[in-house]
């Protein structure tokens, strides 16, 4: 029996002109688990490439050392011939008055131009560099106008594009906290739990976390509860995909309560198990818990032999 071969490595080049998107492009796969390499020297593109499984960009463009369309093309055929590889070449374009404008409102000087900044400088910079690129254009596999391309727009139709099938999307960071020690900085949405009823004031509960089964049966009897939580997830359902769709990367969600102990912990356990059942990638931190875990672990000095002193934090979080 035939042993399959794996499967050919993605490596995308990537040029255009100067001001078109290029640059956003090359970060998208990054983003995407891309290896990237920005304007290497022509003569080490296919040692770049090497024998690695990891899918590779590499942008190419005028301000390359010895650049020659050409040669950049006579590169992409030699590629081609490796089964192990699976080449593609996208060009970034923009109309010519676009990337003046563009250049204008940066104030950058344009690679190819002669002289100043501003002005017929950059156009005549716009006209060599859309000459020299030419053969690249008319070769590319991609060509991707953003004269009126929004940069979302381009980052959804390269990750539509180029994807890998195990590339990850939008990481979820679920985070419970107490108010008294003030509000998480990397928080991106913050809910206030208050209004829940609280288990501090039984004193058979109050030891407890939102963690146990106890805590968990108290809260979710407010009647409060359950409108609350449809109406969250109802939320984020709307949120998170769109979220995804404007290129975010991570998100951190924070509940908080009081203490820190009890009804966020709760809020953010039942949030991350719900996430984590719809396919989201997702990070679960108490803050409180974690704090007070370290507050009274034991030192190393103090610790029992074959005990691990950090064991009990490490406990508060976990990944799904």
């Amino acid at each position: 029996m035939d042993t399959p071969l794996p499967p050919a490595r993605p490596v995308v080049l990537v040029s255009g002109l100067s001001g078109a998107g290029k640059a956003s492009i090359l970060r998208t796969l990054e983003d995407l688990g891309f290896e990237t390499v920005d304007n290497p020297p022509l003569t080490i593109i296919e040692e770049l490439v090497g024998d690695g499984a990891t899918p590779l960009a590499i942008g190419v463009d005028a301000r390359t050392r010895g650049f020659d369309a050409s040669e950049v093309l006579r590169v992409v055929s030699r590629l081609r011939l490796r089964p192990d590889v699976a080449v593609s070449l996208v060009f970034a374009t923009a109309e010519a008055p676009v990337l003046l404008r563009r250049y204008s409102e940066t104030r950058r000087r344009h690679p190819l131009a002669p002289g100043g900044a501003m002005g017929s400088r950059v156009e005549e910079g716009i006209a060599r560099e859309s000459a020299l690129l030419a053969p690249l254009l008319d070769a590319a596999d991609v060509v991707l106008d953003t004269s009126d391309l929004p940069l979302p727009d381009l980052r959804r139709q390269i990750e539509q594009r180029f994807r890998p099938a195990n590339a990850a999307g939008l990481g979820i960071g679920i985070l419970s906290f107490g108010f008294p020690r003030g509000l998480p900085r990397e928080a991106d949405l913050v809910l206030d739990v208050r209004f829940l009823r609280n288990p501090h004031y039984d004193p058979a509960l109050r030891p407890m976390t939102g963690r146990e089964s106890q805590i968990a049966a108290f809260v979710e009897a407010d009647p409060a509860f359950l409108p609350f939580w449809d109406r969250m997830t109802g939320l984020l359902d709307l949120l998170l995909p769109r979220y995804v769709a404007e290129g975010k990367k991570y998100l951190t969600l924070a509940f908080g309560c009081t203490g820190g102990r009890h009804r966020s912990v709760l809020v953010a356990e039942r949030m991350a198990s719900h996430l984590t059942s719809l396919g989201w990638r997702v990070d679960l931190i108490h803050r409180e818990l974690a704090s007070s875990a370290a507050t009274h672990a034991p030192t190393a000095q103090g610790a029992v032999a074959g005990e691990n002193p950090v064991a009990g934090r490490e406990a508060l979080s976990h990944s799904s």
